[in-house]
C-alpha cells in the first residue's frame, strides 16, 4: 500500500461536536479518525492506542503545554508546526531538530534554515510534564508531532488524531538541512523536495498552507521587493500595493533584525487566507509563488482559496502522511540530548 492510499484508507472526516449540532461553519474544524494503524513501508508501525494503558494523559498533558504558551505568545503556532516540518523532512520525525549541538557536532537546529525555529522551550514543558506521569514512555518525537496538531486546532485549524509510536534519533547533523526547501525554491525544487519522501505534489500545495500561520525576516523576500544590483527589477508576481507596503517594513538598507512580515493578512489564525493571497498577488515567499507556476497546483490554489473546508480536510491528511516518516532508536530522558 502506497503512503497516500493508506492515509486515505485510515483517515475519515468527522465535524466537532459543535458543529454537528449547528452546521459546518468555515472555521469549524475537523477531526480526522484513524480507523487502521499507520504502517509506512520499512518503517516501525505506529500505533493509536500505544499510550492509552502506558501513558493516558500523555496527550493532554502536550496540549495544556502547547495551550499555556500560547496564552502569553501567538506566534508559538507557527513555530511549532514549522519545527515539526522540518523535523520529519530531516531523517524523518524522529525529533532530531530538537537535539543541542555538543563540542563536537553541529546539530540541525544550528543549520541556516533552522536557526530562526522558535518555541523549543514548549516541547521541553511538555516533556518535563510527560515525564513526571510515565517516565520512559513518550518520544520527544511524538510530543512535537502532537504538539504541532494541537497548534494548528488551538490556531483555529483542523484536528486530527495523531499516531504515536516514533523512536528519537541519536543523529543530528547540520549538514543535513541543506535539504530543506527555502523561501526561494523553485516548483520543480519543491516537488522533488516532497517526492523524495514520499509526499506528492498535492501534498506539496497543502502544507504551505501551514504559511497561514507565521512570520517571515525580510532576508527571506527581500530579493522580491528590492531591485538588484544588477539591474534586475523585483518580482513582477506581487501585487505592487503589496510591494509597496513590504519595501516600507523592509527598506533596502534596513538593519532591523526583527524587521519582516506575516506570511499572510491573518499570520496567527489558521484559515485559508494564504491561498487567496497568492491569488491576488500577494504571496510572501517565492516558494510560495511557485506554486502558482505549474497548472495543476495553481487549480489546487484556486480550489482551497474557495473552499476553507476542502482545505482543512487535505491538511489533516498531508499532516498524516508527512508525520508517518518515521525513524529514530530511542526514547529520550531530555529532548535536547540522546540517551
Amino acid at each position: 500500500m502506497t503512503d497516500s492510499s493508506m492515509a486515505e484508507a485510515m483517515a475519515t472526516t468527522r465535524t466537532t461536536a459543535s458543529a454537528a449540532a449547528g452546521g459546518c461553519r468555515w472555521g469549524c474544524a475537523l477531526l480526522v479518525a484513524a480507523a487502521v494503524l499507520v504502517v509506512l513501508g520499512g518503517a516501525e508501525a505506529l500505533s493509536l492506542d500505544l499510550y492509552d494503558e502506558k501513558c493516558p494523559a500523555a496527550e493532554a498533558a502536550v496540549t495544556a503545554a502547547v495551550r499555556q504558551a500560547m496564552a502569553k505568545d501567538r506566534t508559538v503556532a507557527a513555530g511549532l508546526l514549522r519545527m515539526h516540518f522540518h523535523d520529519c523532512f530531516v531523517r524523518g520525525c524522529d525529533g532530531s531538530v530538537l537535539l543541542d549541538s555538543t563540542g563536537n557536532v553541529t546539530a540541525e537546529k544550528d543549520g541556516p534554515p533552522n536557526v530562526s525555529l522558535h518555541a523549543f522551550f514548549v516541547i521541553d514543558n511538555a516533556k518535563a510534564a510527560v515525564e513526571a506521569l510515565c517516565p520512559g514512555v513518550v518520544s520527544c518525537a511524538d510530543i512535537l508531532a502532537l504538539a504541532a496538531r494541537d497548534a494548528v486546532v488551538l490556531s483555529g485549524g483542523p484536528s486530527w488524531v495523531v499516531p504515536v509510536g516514533r523512536r528519537d534519533g541519536r543523529v543530528s547533523l547540520v549538514s543535513e538541512t541543506s535539504t530543506l526547501p527555502g523561501p526561494r525554491a523553485s516548483f520543480d525544487q519543491l516537488k522533488q523536495a516532497f517526492h523524495d519522501r514520499g509526499l506528492s505534489t498535492k501534498d506539496l500545495v497543502v502544507l504551505s498552507g501551514g504559511h497561514t500561520l507565521g512570520f517571515a525576516h525580510c532576508s527571506s523576500f527581500q530579493d522580491r521587493i528590492h531591485p538588484s544590483a544588477a539591474g534586475g527589477m523585483a518580482d513582477p508576481s506581487l501585487s505592487p500595493s503589496f510591494a509597496a507596503s513590504l519595501r516600507r517594513a523592509c527598506p533596502a538598507n534596513n538593519t532591523a533584525r526583527g524587521a519582516g512580515a506575516g506570511l499572510d493578512a491573518t499570520s496567527a489564525a489558521f484559515d485559508n487566507t494564504y491561498y487567496r493571497m497568492l491569488q491576488a498577488g500577494r504571496g510572501l515567499l517565492g516558494s510560495d509563488e511557485a506554486l502558482l507556476t505549474h497548472p495543476k497546483t495553481r487549480a489546487l490554489v484556486a480550489m482551497y482559496a474557495a473552499s476553507q473546508e476542502a482545505f482543512f480536510r487535505a491538511f489533516a491528511k498531508s499532516m498524516l502522511r508527512m508525520g508517518g516518516l518515521n525513524g529514530g532508536d530511542e526514547v529520550r530522558a531530555n529532548c535536547r540530548r540522546v540517551n
